[in-house]
């Protein structure tokens, strides 16, 4: 898109935000991209839907930061760091490679990649993981409304990571990319059954709107027996987003996570981007009504809902590579990415990882989750990530920055598939 062209789609966007009260739209591009600094794709989501905006039926956004500058080879961290960071490679399955098999994760996700199998390929061949592919029966890429999407390049990167990252975390694990016709909300719920209903075990679902009055008559897409939903909690900070919200739904924030010369932690804060709070509509569920810190604290939300549960590597500044030939405002090729669209589709492959190794398929609920950081089993499960802020601090046990905090998987897998 040429510089003026590109000026006069920004100026469209801000007047539209302002008139229609869409919170979501990233009105920071311009200056982003004058100071070289990350930017948010997301400014044209809502292309070529033809729909009215409404508060029942939100436009949403992936919360996906990244450098703007592609490059011709990884520049972020490689499955193999983050995998080690977060300890999935001392689990017994890495060992035998077969974290993942047997389970489906869907990938929803609005508008159409045409190119997300082959750079799926690329990922894989260049850090050695397993084929996934068409061919070999592990990657599928549907559409929700049985009719191809348009293109978005926006939402192709957030495609690609997803995809690439989810299948790096459990490479034995099938990848379903559900693809909804438009980025509105309705349309990627019906993404959501579809996947659902056609044999996910688990959901990924980086994108989220501004609560709404009336929100908590969706869940019910997310009450699945025996199928794990995992959101992006957002990138603008001290806010709540929905899917995120839900009380079936695990909620994943962000946080910057630093790595020394030989690959090991030097320290993870929680990302100032990350988002979180208490939800202005949500009821505090049982699980954190009834969830004490190791010390006998309680959540302090008012008797709200909590965002977000879980946290896990965000800052674009510590992101992840990802590959997209597709390309986005003239670049093409490798990407530094972050935002908490990263940590969905990554907790989306532990869950898998976690059924997997379980005799008895079921549901990962959230109590799980929050009772696998209960009393001396936190530290042995979780990263409590204690410094940083996105307007809330971040603290010893759960916040509204970080969660519980981040998976430490050598020790959080083992104990999940067995509660």
């Amino acid at each position: 898109m040429k510089s003026k062209n590109k000026y006069s789609l920004f100026l469209f966007l801000s007047v539209l935000a302002l008139s229609t009260g869409i919170a979501q739209i990233f009105l920071q591009l311009p200056a982003a991209e004058a100071a070289g600094q990350e930017q948010a794709p997301g400014s044209d989501a809502g292309q070529g839907s033809g729909k009215h905006q409404q508060a029942s039926d939100p436009d949403v956004h992936p919360p996906v930061h990244f450098k703007p500058d592609a490059t011709i080879s990884p520049a972020g961290y490689s499955p193999a760091q983050i995998k080690h960071a977060y300890g999935f490679s001392t689990l017994p399955c890495a060992t035998a490679n077969t974290c993942g098999v047997g389970q489906t994760i869907a990938i929803i996700d609005a508008y159409d990649d045409p190119n997300a199998a082959a750079d799926l390929a690329t990922f894989s061949n260049t850090f050695g993981l397993p084929p996934c592919t068409v061919a070999n029966g592990c990657f599928s890429q549907v559409y929700a409304s049985g009719f191809r999407p348009s293109f978005n390049s926006g939402w192709a990167l957030e495609i690609s990571l997803d995809v690439q990252w989810a299948h790096a975390v459990a490479p034995q694990a099938k990848i379903m990319l559900v693809e909804a016709r438009d980025s509105y909300l309705s349309s990627l719920l019906a993404a959501v059954d579809y996947a659902t209903s056609h044999g996910a075990k688990q959901v990924s679902m980086s994108w989220g709107a501004s609560e709404f009055s009336g929100e908590t008559s969706y869940d019910y897409h997310f009450n699945k027996a025996g199928v794990t939903f995992f959101a992006s909690a957002g990138d603008g900070g001290s806010a709540v987003l929905y899917p995120a919200a839900s009380r079936y739904v695990t909620g994943v924030g962000g946080t910057s996570l630093y790595l020394d010369s030989l690959g090991n932690v030097r320290s993870e804060t929680a990302w100032s981007g990350s988002g979180g709070g208490k939800s202005s509509y949500e009821f505090e569920p049982s699980y954190q009504t009834g969830y004490r810190y190791p010390y006998g604290a309680t959540i302090q939300s008012g008797g709200m809902r909590g965002v977000p549960d879980v946290s896990y590597d965000a800052n674009p500044n510590t992101g992840v590579s990802v590959y997209d030939s597709a390309g986005y405002q003239g670049q093409a090729g490798w990407f530094l990415v972050g935002g908490t669209s990263a940590g969905a589709p990554q907790w989306a492959a532990l869950a898998a990882i976690v059924n997997s190794g379980r005799t008895i398929m079921t549901t990962l609920s959230d109590s799980t989750i929050y009772s696998a950081a209960a009393g001396a089993l936190y530290a042995a499960n979780y990263r409590d990530i204690t410094s940083g802020s996105n307007g809330y601090s971040a603290t010893t046990g759960y916040d509204f920055v970080t969660g519980l905090g981040s998976p430490l998987a050598s020790s959080l897998v083992p104990y999940l598939q067995t509660h």
